[in-house]
């Protein structure tokens, strides 16, 4: 027990760098994901087509892949040469890479509203919108909580990636140990932050499931 409390000091630092990862991944990828949803259902062909062939891109390739990317090959791209930081270089891949994937579910979560309440909404003279703020997006809110509960999971997983870069996030800490100590309980432990991470997201979009139920 002594040797579990002096190791959750510096897993306790890498939990830090994975929320940090996590909550800032969450605030631009979500709006990013909606805009790209709205691009790809509009009626403009090539800003259309070009969204769908970015969310192709993203989804087809692996994310380790899109940060090394970022990280090591943007500075010697021509016309760009962009050298980023670590850390800004993994919130860039993760929130690119994610905003793909939530655009897929907003996108779905549109598209399956009738097109009856489009109509309704116009007779009454909103704009598209007014239709889209006030009478879509609370019906696709709702319709979409379990996908995105399940891509929100994985986001808090996924962070474990940015190892490559060499930041210390939870799992580089708990390796670090291991190496140190030659002994598989900073993993165990690690796997108990992860899984306290992901029980309190369950619960919060179950809680947000149950709250947009009553409206049914």
């Amino acid at each position: 027990m002594d040797y579990i409390l002096s190791i959750l000091g510096p897993l306790a630092e890498g939990s830090l760098v994975t929320l940090q990862l996590f909550l800032i991944t969450l605030l631009l990828a979500v709006p990013l994901g909606l805009a790209l949803a709205l691009v790809r259902i509009s009626r403009f062909r090539v800003a259309s087509q070009a969204v769908n062939g970015y969310i192709w891109l993203m989804r087809g390739t692996p994310l380790m892949l899109q940060m090394l990317f970022i990280y090591y090959a943007l500075p010697f791209v021509p016309g760009i040469g962009i050298r980023l930081p670590d850390f800004p270089a993994a919130i860039v891949a993760f929130a690119l890479n994610y905003a793909a994937y939530f655009a897929e579910i907003f996108r779905a979560g549109i598209q399956s509203i009738d097109r009856g309440q489009y109509e309704g909404a116009k007779v009454l003279g909103f704009s598209y919108g007014q239709t889209m703020r006030r009478i879509v997006l609370p019906q696709v809110v709702k319709r979409i909580l379990p996908p995105m509960s399940n891509e929100t999971i994985t986001l808090i997983k996924d962070t474990s990636l940015i190892y490559v870069l060499a930041l210390n996030d939870l799992l580089r800490a708990a390796r670090g140990i291991v190496q140190r100590d030659f002994t598989i309980t900073p993993f165990i432990v690690a796997a108990v932050f992860y899984l306290i991470m992901t029980l309190v997201l369950t619960w919060l979009f179950q809680r947000l499931e149950k709250r947009h139920a009553v409206y049914d």
